[in-house]
């Protein structure tokens, strides 16, 4: 993932629309994962080979109301902390006062790279009227038209050219070096930990929650294993965002999250599995990263009844986060440093089996011995499912493909009990596994 890209405008200019035309939505970005929802606010594209977010806005600069002056803070935050701006105008109606006023804005609000999509051009016949679009002052202008699909292709394109490039790979080479993202919600000891681990003060500590406003990376060697972890700004709900700005930490912590190999889920042991902690593990697994969950400050949530207290915090996870059963728990203190050993190695242990691959051979003979006695799905037209082989593609997370008679037979039930007899046959601790069911025509 490399890159936020802004989408402001004037109201009825059709941001929207085109958000939801880029992002491949109609209405608000539904997780697969149940009771895990995101904000209709930022989606994800993807486009010849790279993905960036997003971000939808409030119009600016039309009739005011009781919420014009927080519109405009909004958007005015998102200049500042996007990577490119899409400044939507309508083509129908050409450039406008308004439209003037939002150039002029863009251009003190941040030195950022504009694209002007000059939207609602339905018809080829009427490009030439995006030529208006020019007198705005920026070089790149795109006829589009969100309702009709027209132009978005280009529009990729000039969106990919400007966004910055992610040359991570070539700075940091893979030699070994393990992506570490510490991510959680506000003031649950993230910076904290972050110094805890690599025995400095490299981020800001401060009892106001949000201090971090930025991801911080920090290079280490422990123990001979080199890490890279990255301290994120805290997540809270955007109904809370302070002036919006710990909103696009938001998003650059879940751009944080997708560069990572494992990440940190740091949760409060006196308040865990919030709507926000959930968020932020249904991500982790989305992006088939590893997982490891921290239960911090555990010295005021421990005490003498200690034992129990974690039964019953272990019982609560996995009641209500089902989803990230296979992530191993551990309660620590970035205070005292009780359980930062143990974070270590469960990092290391869930970096190693996202890498894990079993021979083929060996995946069928086992797949046939523990799917031999299993009822497989089956519909009314009395047709039964038939598992012909399995084989592990490349790549992490784990992933697997089973060649079947009958694709559209697989539910979710027996998904998951696949994907659980899977972990009996090998150790993934801490990592996604993907299933992908393909039809015998195209086991060729």
């Amino acid at each position: 993932m490399s890159g936020i890209a802004a989408i402001i405008g004037r109201p009825n200019a059709g941001k929207s629309s085109l958000f939801d035309r880029l992002t491949g939505t109609r209405d608000a970005i539904v997780d697969d994962i149940p009771g895990v929802t995101r904000d209709r606010l930022y989606g994800e594209v993807e486009h010849e080979g790279r993905s960036f977010y997003v971000i939808d806005t409030g119009g600016i600069f039309g009739e005011d109301t009781e919420f014009t002056a927080g519109i405009k803070a909004h958007v005015d935050e998102a200049v500042r902390e996007c990577d490119a701006v899409i400044f939507v105008v309508d083509g129908r109606e050409g450039v406008t006062g308004s439209d003037e006023e939002i150039a002029d804005f863009i251009r003190k609000a941040g030195n950022k790279p504009v694209i002007v999509a000059v939207n609602k051009l339905d018809d080829p016949k009427h490009d030439d009227m995006a030529n208006d679009a020019y007198s705005l002052g920026f070089e790149r202008v795109i006829p589009v038209s969100a309702l009709h699909k027209r132009g978005l292709y280009e529009l990729l394109d000039a969106v990919n050219d400007i966004l910055p490039v992610d040359d991570e790979a070539e700075e940091y080479p893979d030699d070994g070096e393990i992506r570490i993202v510490i991510a959680g919600k506000p003031n649950v000891g993230k910076s904290s930990m972050l110094n805890k681990i690599t025995g400095s003060e490299r981020s800001l500590v401060s009892p106001i929650a949000g201090t971090t406003r930025d991801p911080v990376d920090t290079r280490t060697i422990i123990d001979g294993q080199k890490f890279r972890i990255v301290d994120t700004a805290g997540l809270r709900r955007r109904a809370k965002f302070d002036g919006n700005l710990e909103y696009y930490s938001f998003v650059r912590t879940l751009a944080a999250v997708d560069r990572s190999d494992v990440a940190l889920l740091l949760m409060d042991a006196n308040e865990p599995c919030t709507d926000q902690d959930k968020k932020i593990a249904a991500h982790v697994v989305n992006k088939g990263k590893g997982l490891v969950i921290v239960l911090n400050k555990w010295d005021l949530a421990g005490g003498e009844k200690a034992g129990k207290k974690a039964d019953e915090l272990m019982k609560k996870i996995r009641d209500e986060m089902p989803f990230v059963g296979y992530a191993p728990v551990i309660f620590a203190s970035a205070l005292s440093g009780r359980g930062i050993g143990k974070i270590l190695q469960a990092v290391t242990a869930v970096n190693t089996n996202r890498k894990k691959h079993i021979p083929t051979n060996q995946l069928n003979r086992l797949m046939r011995d523990v799917l031999a006695f299993d009822r497989l799905p089956s519909d009314r037209k009395g047709r039964s499912l038939k598992v012909y082989y399995c084989s592990q593609a490349e790549g992490e997370p784990p992933t697997f493909i089973f060649f079947v008679n009958t694709p559209e037979l697989v539910n979710s039930g027996f998904e998951n009990h696949v994907k659980n007899k899977l972990r009996e046959l090998e150790d993934f601790t801490g990592t996604p596994i993907r299933t992908f069911w393909r039809g015998k025509d195209k086991e060729e």
